[in-house]
């Protein structure tokens, strides 16, 4: 018997309480991943082997828990996965630590400082620009522009036991009831946000036609706008609308909006598909909407699920920031612990491969949550104790080698 044996033994067990302590300390770290340390033996010519050696330290990289945070900024990956962040060099690194938040530029950076990238959003309204190069991430506090109604929808439901009105004889007058039979205003915005309230006067003329009036309540002339008529079946459906001037698309009335506070004047056009004449007690309208609104100021932002940033903003509306992209690799166990939660790529873990959330290969996000560690603490209290009692094995066959020396030397 050798030392050698035992002083191997004593490495290989220090290697593993070291493992077992780091996997034990980071047991509340967000997003770590528990390593083994793997073993071989020696052997050199002899059927007598020379010791053990450690072969490395294997990352379980399975699934920690999802626990929920009340921070919009927290996203935990569930399955396979890693958040793509670059250092102020411009080393690129991977992480399963989604505890993000905004440096003094409001860029989307890690615990430790880097900026967690993704896909740009642009155009008008902003979409996602998957496809591109990963850029840094952002919320800036830029305002929404507004943007101008260009298309309206509203259906009515009109009462055809109203009262039959000519309209040659009793001419319409916004200021009269007597002179139409239904009124609902729709409001809408010009392109520097004003907004514009449409009042809209149906006329029951008989035979199932209903004329159609519009005046601009931000038109100080108070301008009339004969729309044209709509014509119904016997049966109350909606058969066709006449433009009073000009050609529209079926079912669509074109409007103007008067200038206003600097603003061109322009038209819109509104849709009454759906509408219908029916008996009922009153005439009323079952939908309405309108794709333009005033500008706004940011008011809150939000992570979601599939990895996108939206903002909410004053005018009750949302847009797109940009979207979260994920890293995956061909053997993740190649990839090299740099500390500080990250990751870097080797030749081993083969290059980065990028994506979204739920896509292919990728795993999924849950907004307001982080990744617990994935280390079983009872577990690893039970390796603590089976790896100490090794590392005293061990000791006791170098006591046993020394001994035997010992009575060696001292033999006359």
């Amino acid at each position: 018997m050798g030392f050698s044996q035992g002083v191997s033994g004593l490495n290989a067990a220090s290697d593993d309480l070291d493992v077992i302590g780091n996997n034990i300390a980071n047991s509340e770290t967000t997003g770590f991943k528990s390593g083994s340390v793997s073993f071989a033996d020696i052997y050199a010519g002899s059927q007598v082997g020379l010791g053990v050696q450690v072969t490395g330290v294997t990352e379980d990289f399975s699934d920690g828990t999802p626990t929920a945070t009340d921070n919009p900024l927290n996203v935990a990956i569930s399955n396979s996965g890693f958040f793509r962040a670059v250092d102020s060099s411009g080393g690129v690194y991977y992480t399963r630590d989604g505890d993000f938040s905004l440096d003094d530029n409001r860029n989307l950076v890690t615990s430790t400082g880097m900026n967690v990238t993704g896909y740009p959003a642009s155009g008008t309204p902003p979409t996602i620009q998957q496809g591109a190069s990963p850029v840094d991430l952002s919320i800036p506090l830029t305002g929404m522009p507004a943007s101008v109604t260009t298309t309206s929808t509203m259906a009515v439901d009109l009462d055809s036991d109203s009262t039959t009105i000519n309209t040659t004889t009793t001419p319409f007058n916004a200021s009269d009831s007597s002179t139409y039979s239904f009124s609902e205003p729709l409001t809408t915005y010009d392109s520097l946000g004003n907004p514009h309230n449409i009042n809209l006067y149906f006329t029951n003329t008989g035979s199932d036609t209903w004329s159609v009036n519009a005046v601009d309540g931000s038109d100080t002339a108070g301008t009339v706008q004969n729309l044209g008529t709509m014509t119904f079946s016997t049966s109350g459906a909606l058969l066709s609308t006449a433009p009073a001037t000009g050609t529209q698309p079926t079912d669509t009335f074109s409007v103007n909006m008067a200038a206003v506070n600097g603003s061109a004047s322009t038209n819109f056009s509104i849709d009454f598909a759906g509408s219908q004449q029916q008996y009922a007690t009153t005439s009323s309208v079952t939908a309405q909407n309108q794709n333009g609104y005033s500008a706004g100021d940011m008011t809150s932002y939000a992570i979601n699920d599939d990895g996108t940033i939206t903002g909410t903003y004053s005018n009750n509306q949302t847009q797109l920031l940009g979207q979260i992209a994920l890293a995956n690799f061909a053997n993740p166990q190649g990839l090299t612990s740099d500390g500080n939660n990250v990751w870097s790529a080797t030749s081993t873990s083969g290059p980065a491969m990028l994506g979204t959330a739920g896509t292919g290969n990728f795993g999924t996000l849950t907004s307001d949550a982080l990744e617990s560690s994935n280390v079983n603490l009872s577990n690893e209290l039970v390796n603590l104790i089976v790896a100490q009692r090794d590392y005293q094995s061990n000791a006791e066959t170098i006591k046993a080698q020394d001994t035997i020396m010992q009575t060696l030397v001292s033999m006359d």
